[in-house]
This record gives structure tokens, sequence and C-alpha cells, in this order.
């Protein structure tokens, strides 16, 4: 299926591994310009090296996007630079995973910096002036843990749990003016943050890693966890005209793991 894509400009946050580095592969397929943002330069140099398109397809900004100032900055210098994004995924930031007897009012707050705030800091910016140019599309990358209450990530679920109310809220916000804003919602996908989770939940049940994951997949009804390229496809369906009608949406993929109706 052809998205439509071609030649769109698409800012990734969390670009520089795991599902946003899978969105930005996905993304130049269709024939997009990609930009990149993360906190690390080496690991933004990395990615492009990796993703290896051409220069002008791949660009890699630096910026701290728990900071509203610098994110504001970072749009503003995107845009000057390589012109209007039309399309805004984030994937920026995880909560850490804290087994619930380890919790500190502390742990609540830099959930919410590390996740929550982290994608309001470049969608306010962002979505503003998709407004003003009557187009866009954002996809936020949020996860099942706003869902689904679960011991080990109660401060990140609860960080999760008002970013969905906030893609819902904006979508019916923005709609009106030509942006689409939607969400997808993970559950346990197999990237380097993979390995926070376990040691927490290992913490927990006073057991391995590896034979939390071998559980964990165990538990699946498609018998595997998702990989980034599996939540990747979805992101861009979304992004695309093809899903032209779809806004507000908060896609579940678990793998049919939590059988519900939402």
């Amino acid at each position: 299926m052809d998205l439509q894509l071609k030649d769109k400009h698409v800012l990734i946050t969390g670009g520089s591994r795991g599902i946003g580095l899978a969105c930005a592969r996905q993304f130049l397929r269709e024939g997009c310009k990609v930009t990149l943002v993360a906190r690390d330069p080496q690991r933004l140099e990395q990615a492009r090296i990796a993703l290896g398109a051409a220069p002008d397809a791949v660009a890699g900004y630096s910026a701290d996007l728990t900071d509203a100032g610098a994110s504001q900055r970072l749009v503003e210098a995107v845009e000057a630079e390589r012109g209007p994004v039309d399309i805004l995924v984030n994937s920026a930031g995880a909560a850490r995973r804290t087994p619930f007897h380890e919790l500190q009012p502390q742990a609540w707050h830099d959930a919410m910096q590390a996740k929550f705030f982290t994608y309001i800091h470049v969608m306010d910016p962002l979505v503003k002036r998709m407004g003003a140019r009557g187009r866009g599309a954002i996809v936020n990358v949020i996860g099942m843990g706003g869902k689904m209450a679960t011991t080990t990530h109660l401060a990140g679920g609860a960080a999760n749990a008002a970013l969905m109310l906030a893609t819902a809220g904006l979508a019916a916000a923005w709609g009106p003016k030509g942006v689409r804003i939607n969400a997808v919602n993970p559950s346990l996908t197999l990237t380097d943050r993979l390995e926070e989770g376990l040691a927490a939940e290992a913490r927990l049940k006073n057991t391995t890693a590896d034979a939390v994951l071998k559980e964990a997949e165990a538990k699946m009804p498609l018998g595997r966890l998702a990989k980034p390229e599996d939540i990747a496809d979805a992101v861009a369906f979304l992004a695309s005209p093809r899903a032209g009608y779809v806004s507000g949406a908060i896609l579940s993929m678990d793998g049919a793991q939590t059988p519900m109706v939402v």
C-alpha cells in the first residue's frame, strides 16, 4: 500500500534508538525527510550512520525535552533549517520502572518529566504551527502501562494515562484546524529499554531477568513480544493520509494479551 508520504518532513523524538529509530527507517522507506531528536549527540550520529540515508534525508538535533524553552528552540531551529514539519512522532523518554515498595515521591515527579512533559513540550509549539498551516499529523508512542496498572510501573503508567488524555483532548481541539493526533500503546517491546523493566520485575519476584522474559513471552497469544518494526508500521499508517479520518484514537498494541473493549 502506498501511504502517500513521499517528501513529507517527519520529526521523531527519541529517534536515536528503539521504536523511534525503527520509525525513522520506515519513514525513509516511504520517501520522507526525517529529523531525529535525542539528548545524546553521539547516539544521534550513530543512528544517522546506521540509517545509511543520504545526508539531506536525515538530520539529528540534540535537545533536553524536559526543558520547555529548549523544546521551543528546537522546533524553531528545525523548521528554520529543514522546513515545516508535516508529521511529529513522539517516542522520547521512558519513565523508570520501579517496584511499588521502592517508590518515593520524587519517582512520580521524574516519571512525569521523563514521559509526559517530553511529549507536551514538543507538541505544544508544533501543533500551533501545524494548525496555522491547516495541516499536520502527530503520533504519540505511549504504552499499555497507562491502561493496565502494573506494580512495577505505577509512576510511569500514571504519566502514560495523562498523555493518553492529552492526545484525545488535543485531537478534538485541533481537528478543526486540520491536525490529526493519535497514539499507539505498545506492550513489552524488544528494545534496549526492556532490560530495565525486566530487572525491576525480577527484583519484585525475586527471580532473574531471563526468567521474567520467558514468562512474558509465554503469556503472549502471538507467541512473541513486539519488535520495534511492528510499532513503526502502525505509526507510519496513522501518520499517513491513508488514516485521514482517524484522530483521537489510542491503538493498543499488546498482541491480544489483555482482551478488552475500548
